[in-house]
């Protein structure tokens, strides 16, 4: 078809009845989107994330269930799928890509757990040196706050099947408090910093709680004070290395499960973008309108609790079509108005172009996906009144 397209343009290039050139569009992939959404697909990720559990207590020399694979698939598939409803009830729009990204990280959440139990053998060290910030972090920041909550929860009860016997509750109040500690700091995430602030608070609540459970332990001798050196700073350090990891892999995840975080959000709101230097060159009353609808839809946003960054760069770019023909628009004009020289039907063709010609420039310069569809529906669907009017008046 697409042969047959260009065929067909040539031919009306050739009688001067087209430029020949196919107008840029931005579509989803009906296949891609079909199985993000598909629950046959949903519930495969569910098995497979289960059995890799499974596999992983089973490994596990350390886990009081590791002997019996059927408790350990029963406990696990059961952790899971708590977690997956409360998932499922809590997102509004239901994504695979969602299962994914929270249940690989919780998968990698407890593989790193199961390595560190190897590397220190089962001592109570291994508790200072766990990942606790690893899955609530990424899903917090990536996701939202209801998903690092529920992040929190899976690595606690599935770690629960990992670690050894005689450290349960250790485990699990260690856990759930640095989890919640960084989901609680992750909430609002505008600037790398703070996800290295979460670190820092997070190795603090793990220090305190090392040593009310008695972990870390004032030496009686000078040999002593070495290894309270290691674990004050493994209890301080795995946190903030954890977080410092996040924050140089984010653009890598946002990319890979097609996510957007506030960090990513303020820095596409820079106003040196090329497309924002044409506005304030070629349609300065288009740049003003695009500043105050911005200020306008950050509030709106902020009051009802949506995502507010995301409103503000929109807007700077919902207008980008008006460059096409700057002074059709009227907070562009001077003393002269084009449509004064054109028929009213010509001219709310020109402008209900503007939203083909913005599309057009965002796929070109390469926007982010969501900021085309406010693009593509920021004008509606109603008539254009002025020109309507005016026409029924030349009848």
């Amino acid at each position: 078809m697409g042969f047959i397209d260009a065929i067909k343009r040539w031919k009306l290039a050739q009688q001067g009845m087209s430029s020949g050139k196919k107008r840029r569009t931005y579509e989803q992939g009906s296949l891609t989107g079909s199985m993000d959404r598909s629950f046959g697909v949903r519930a495969l990720l569910y098995l497979l994330f289960t059995f890799l559990g499974t596999i992983l207590v089973m490994r596990n020399s350390f886990s009081y269930v590791s002997e019996y694979g059927t408790v350990a698939f029963l406990q696990i598939s059961i952790c899971f799928a708590v977690i997956a409803v409360f998932e499922i009830q809590h997102s509004h729009k239901p994504r695979n890509v969602r299962v994914v990204l929270m249940f690989g990280s919780i998968s990698l959440h407890l593989l790193v757990i199961h390595i560190v139990g190897i590397i220190f053998k089962g001592s109570d060290c291994a508790l200072i040196a766990l990942p606790y910030a690893l899955a609530p972090m990424i899903t917090s920041v990536l996701l939202n706050r209801q998903g690092g909550i529920f992040s929190t929860v899976a690595v606690t009860l599935s770690g629960l099947l990992i670690v050894p016997q005689e450290f349960l509750i250790h485990y699990a109040v260690m856990s759930l408090f640095c989890g919640m500690m960084v989901v609680y700091l992750t909430k609002s995430v505008r600037r790398r910093g703070s996800l290295l602030r979460a670190g820092v608070y997070a190795g603090v609540v793990i220090l305190v709680l090392a040593v009310a459970y008695g972990l870390i332990e004032t030496p009686q001798n000078k040999d002593g004070w070495a290894d309270l050196g290691q674990r004050c700073g493994c209890a301080l350090g795995v946190s903030l290395l954890i977080a410092m990891i996040v924050s140089g892999l984010l653009p890598v995840l946002e990319s890979i499960f097609g996510v957007t975080t506030d960090i990513s959000w303020l820095e596409l709101s820079d106003l040196n973008h090329k497309l924002m230097k044409r506005l304030q060159l070629e349609a300065p009353g288009t740049f003003h309108h695009s500043l105050v609808v911005a200020s306008l839809a950050e509030a709106a946003a902020e009051s009802i609790g949506a995502n507010a960054p995301m409103c503000r760069v929109s807007a700077y770019f919902h207008d980008i079509g008006k460059l096409k023909k700057p002074l059709y628009f009227i907070e562009n004009q001077g003393d002269e108005n084009p449509h004064d020289t054109i028929t009213p039907t010509m001219s709310a063709l020109v402008i209900i172009a503007h939203v083909k010609d913005g599309v057009d420039l965002a796929v070109k310069h390469k926007l982010n996906p969501l900021i085309i569809d406010v693009i593509k529906e920021h004008h509606g669907d109603s008539l254009v009144y002025y020109f309507y009017h005016k026409a029924n008046e030349l009848k």
